[in-house]
This record gives C-alpha cells, structure tokens and sequence, in this order.
C-alpha cells in the first residue's frame, strides 16, 4: 500500500472520489453576479484594454445604426426622380446623381468603418480573453502548490483537471464573444431605438412593444436555465473523475472484475451530464427562436402602420425604408441578447468552479521565514518528536502524544499494523500536513519554524509507489537536483544495479521515457532509489521501497540502501521486520501512538507486540517453505 493510499486508509472518510468513486463535493451555486464580478477582479488588468474595444465596438454599431438615415435620403432622392401623375398626365421628375453617388460614398465609408471597427473589437477581447483563461490556468497550478495535501484527500484529481482544462476553456471561448457581441448589440439596440423616434413615434412604440415580449420571455428562461450550466459544469467533473480515476487503476478494475460496477457509475454520471447538459442547452437554445419570432412579427406589425401612415402622407417612402432596416437592428440585439447570455451563464457557472478552487483555503503562509536549516552548516539528521498529535479533519485523533528521538546516522524503523499511523508520521515530518499541537525538529530547529521548501530539502525518498515521468533516463533520475554530473547518475544507477539495462536501450541514458516504454515495476522503483541517491539528503526515507523487486535484486538494493544510510538519519517503514533487524531504534505503533521502543533483540526479549509479529511472520516463512 502507498503513502497516499495508507494517509488515505488512516483517516475517516469524507467524501470524494473514492477507489470506487463516488461524487465529489457540491458546490454551492453561486449568483450570476457574485461569479462574473470574481471573474471581473481577476481580469482587471485587461479593463483598459476591455474599454477600448468596446469603444470600438459601440462606434462600429454607430456606423451602422446611421446607416439607414443616409439610405432614407438615396431613397427620397430616387423617389422625386420617379414619374409621378399630375391632373391626370404622366410627369417625369429628376434625379440629382451627384448628391445620389455622395450618398452611396457616404454609405461605403460608414459600412467599411463599421467591418473595420468591429475586427479591432474581436481582436482585443479574442487577446484580452485568452490572456485571462492563461493567467486562470497559472494561477491554478500555483494554487496547487500552496493547497495542503487534505485538500485532494476530498477531490479527486479528474475534477481538479477537468477545472483546468474544460472550465478554462468555457471562459476562454465564451467570454470574448459573450462581452463583444453584448456591447454591439447593446449600441445598436439604443441607437436603433433613437433613430427610431427621431423618424416616427408611433411605429417606434409598435417596435418597442414586440421588444418588450422578447425580453420577459428571455429572462424567465435565463432563470430557469442558470441553474443547469452549473449542474452541468459539475457534472462533467464528476465524470472526468471517475474516467481518470478508473484508468488509473484499470488493473484492479479488471482483476476484481469490477467492470460491470464502474460502468454502471460511469453510466450514473453520464446520465447525470447529459441530463443537466440536455436541460441547460435545451431552455437556452429556446430564445434564439422566441426572438426570432419576436422580431418578426415587430417586423410585420411595423410594415403594416408604416404602410398605412405613408398612404395617408404622414411619412415619405424614404422613412419606410430606412424603418424597415432599423426595425431589423432594433430586434436583432435581442436574439444577441439571448445568445450573449447564453454564453455568459455557461462563463459564469465555470467561474463558479475555478473561482470555487482558487478560493479553497491555502497553507498557512510563511513569509519572514528564513531557511535555517543547512545555512552555514550541514544538517547533521538531530530529529526530535516532542508530543505530537494530529488529525485530520480536527476531530478523530490519527496520531497520539508521539515522542521519541532520532541521533544523527541512526537507522529509525516505524512498525506496526496498516492504520497504525507509521506513514502519517512521515508526512507529518516532511511537514505536508501541519501538526494539532507537540512540535518536530531537525537539529534543534522546529520544522514549523522555516520554510517547507528547507525542510523537503533535507530529504530523500523511496516510496512504494514509483513515479517516473516524460524525459530522458538522466532527466527522471536528476529531476530538480542542481549541479549533478553523468559520472554521479552513472555511479547512482551502478549502485542499484540499474546501469546495465539502462544502457541496452535505444538512446542509454538520454532514451525518452514514454507510455510505450516497457519498464517493469521493479525496473521502476530501481530508478526511484537512484533518484534518492542522487539526491544525497541528510535525511532518509524508505516506505516499503523494496517491495516491488525480486529477493535478489533486493538483496543488491538492501547492500546500496546500507551504503546510502551511512552518515544519514534514516527512517524505514517495513512490514517485512527481517529487513529492519539491524536498525539502531524500532519504534512500534499501533492506534497512532508508540506502544513499544527498542532494538530488534530488545524487543524480542520483551515478548510484546513487536515479537508476536516478528514470530508470526517467520511461521508464515517457514509455513510457505
């Protein structure tokens, strides 16, 4: 079992993704509001940019909003051209060309400032949105770093991944659009409305009256759909978690044939999304329609008053041109309306999540820490427990009153049954989780007291699970380590007995590790303890670090294990007590506190806890033999 997996077996469970999946955590919807004013604060930098573009964007609309008015006037002076009956007789009238082709100039010039108007426009908000949804996925793998590990014990990493990639792209390829085409539409709308009165009251309010329909029709829906982006946003990280977290360990899936369970809770989220997706998408498709409808039939009504005002002489056949256009842009705003909206709830249920993780409550800040430990001398491994409690949700005591005393180069092995605490212990130690009250300290100085950065440099690791990701042979076994020459990873892959295989590959050492890339799994633990020793720390950690190798290899990596621990602190975690027999001080758990303290022989006489398992194990032995 891994550290994680142990952490996680030690502390009550609270929900979350779990082996088997179960849904993460809900959130509690927000407000349209509250969301698109976080995702304003975040974006403040871009507002001069933001005004600028709609600046642009709302003269672009003006260019167009006025060109109905220039038309009215072509129309007019075409009209007086045309033959009219006068006392019963045909007269021809003239058209003046000259003002006619200024006219159509005019009207060139406005309609190409208007293209040229709205590309400025969408090439701001296009930079200004994608900048954003890159400061949001900067921001969140920053926060991932300053979030404590009790964070993840609750969410799973497909729902944390799926607010990086499919909530951050919501924003990104909504935003721009939803802002841009609300600021067009909102000037047009006005202007339109303007021009309107200035040309005839009473068609105006005949427009204004299909308008109002439109927008009641529209904010009901947009009250009932808000509700379902949000599901739906949640729903997809639901579904992202279970995906990832059954790929992950498709082994186990397949091995306890639990393929018929993860597909019906596959099946239970999926239905869950297509649910919230169906009702989100569905009401929300419903106002491009209605709107349609709506702008319609302001259409007809106005070509009807405006046909009957013209045979009574109240308005010339110019004004029922130019209000047939912007009757057109008066009542295409409101289905932009409608889309725009769409779009900005589907940005502002996405910000509800991403906004929702980087709002979650970070570690405890440690400016004016100064790294104390290994500044002006080496870290001689002094580790001291003083009294230490933890828990992990404030409430059920994982570890209790732990005391005991680490001397530099000593060899510290923690037993004990699974849930003993044994692996909580070293993450309180490495300091990933921060302790309820008692205090550690490394050669005199409390680990609380500087830096976490200072007190993970002071280790190494070996863990059960391996790790190994994409780069070079060299690049996985130095990883953040500064300054480390071939000959010292050569010698690292020597010791453990790595070196000769990884020089029957392709490239040697500079091969690219890939997914198709066949490493075994001892191949790959080999590589994790050769990264340790590259790492050349002060303090030494082994969690069952031999466990995924054969008795031989292990043997060879027991042999290097030794030579890596002379002159370093060490802390072992073993289930297998014949491979802690020579530690200088085994510390015995169980229920989170320490019921026996010695050395193997020690112990042994006291004919306690530690030798019940030890004999136990060695039936087994013999029983197995």
């Amino acid at each position: 079992m891994s550290t994680a997996q142990r952490s996680a077996a030690a502390r009550p469970s609270r929900g979350g993704h779990g082996p088997m999946g179960g849904p993460g955590p809900v959130e509690k919807p927000e407000s349209f509001g509250t969301a698109m004013k976080q995702l304003g604060r975040f974006s403040k930098r871009y507002i001069p940019a933001v005004i600028v573009a709609f600046i642009f964007g709302a003269v672009g609309a003006a260019c167009q909003i006025v060109g109905p008015e220039w038309l009215k006037k072509v129309t007019d002076a075409i009209a007086k051209g045309m033959p009219a009956i006068v006392h019963g007789k045909p007269v021809l009238g003239s058209i003046d060309l000259a003002y006619v082709e200024r006219i159509c100039f005019v009207l060139v010039g406005l309609y190409v400032g208007y293209a040229v108007l709205t590309y400025v426009q969408s090439w701001i908000m296009a930079t200004m949105t994608q900048r954003t949804a890159q400061n949001l996925r900067e921001a969140i793998s920053e926060k991932i770093n300053r979030l404590p590990l009790k964070y993840f014990d609750k969410v799973s990493y497909g729902d944390v991944l799926s607010r990086i990639t499919n909530d951050v792209d919501a924003i990104g390829q909504t935003l721009g659009q939803s802002l841009g085409s609300l600021v067009i539409s909102i000037t047009t709308f006005v202007g339109s409305l303007i021009m309107m009165f200035l040309n005839n009251v009473t068609m105006t309010f005949v427009a204004i009256g299909s308008a109002v329909v439109g927008t009641i029709l529209m904010m009901v829906i947009m009250k009932f759909s808000q509700k379902y982006f949000v599901r739906q946003q949640i729903a997809l990280g639901d579904v992202n978690g279970h995906v990832e977290e059954k790929y992950a360990g498709h082994v186990i899936v397949k091995a306890y044939s639990g393929e018929k369970d993860s597909i019906e809770e596959f099946e239970r989220y999926n239905a869950d999304l297509y649910e919230s997706g169906w009702k989100s998408q569905f009401l929300s498709s419903l106002m491009m329609p209605l709107m349609n409808f709506v702008g319609n039939f302001g259409y007809v009504a106005v070509c009807v008053v405006g046909a009957s005002l013209a045979m009574n002489g109240t308005i010339t056949f110019g004004v029922i041109v130019a209000f047939m256009m912007y009757i057109r842009l008066f009542t295409q705003p409101l289905s932009q309306f409608a889309q725009a909206f769409q779009n900005l709830q589907r940005t502002a249920a996405a910000s509800e999540r991403v906004f929702g993780f980087l709002n979650e409550p970070e570690m405890d800040g440690e400016e004016g820490k100064q790294g104390l430990l290994g500044e002006g001398k080496p870290v001689e491994g002094h580790v001291k427990f003083e009294h230490v409690n933890f828990s992990y949700d404030g409430e059920h005591k994982v570890i209790r009153d732990f005391t005991a005393e680490a001397q530099p180069g000593q060899k510290v092995a923690l037993v004990g049954p699974t849930g003993a605490g044994k692996t909580t212990m070293v993450n309180l130690l490495m300091r990933f989780y921060e302790l309820d009250s008692g205090s550690i300290s490394i050669d005199g100085i409390p680990t609380c007291d500087v830096p976490r950065w200072n007190v993970h440099d002071q280790f190494s690791m070996v863990l059960q699970d391996t790790w190994v990701f994409r780069g070079t042979v060299k690049e996985n076994i130095v990883y953040a380590k500064k300054g480390v020459s071939d000959e010292q990873v050569v010698e690292a892959c020597k010791a453990v007995g790595l070196d000769h295989f990884i020089r029957t590959l392709p490239q040697g050492y500079d091969t690219v590790l890939t997914d198709d890339t066949s490493l075994s799994q001892g191949q790959r633990q080999l590589m994790t303890i050769a990264r340790a020793m590259v790492q050349d720390a002060p303090i030494l950690i082994l969690d069952e670090a031999t466990s995924s190798v054969d008795t031989r290899t292990e043997e060879l990596i027991q042999k290097a294990m030794d030579a890596l621990s002379k002159g370093r602190t060490s802390f072992v975690i073993a289930h297998r007590l014949s491979t802690i027999r020579d530690a200088d001080l085994i510390l015995v758990m169980n229920h989170g506190q320490i019921i026996e303290r010695g050395t193997h022989d020690e112990l042994l006489k006291q004919g306690g806890f530690y030798a019940d398992l030890y004999n136990s194990q060695f039936a087994s032995a013999e029983l197995l033999a």
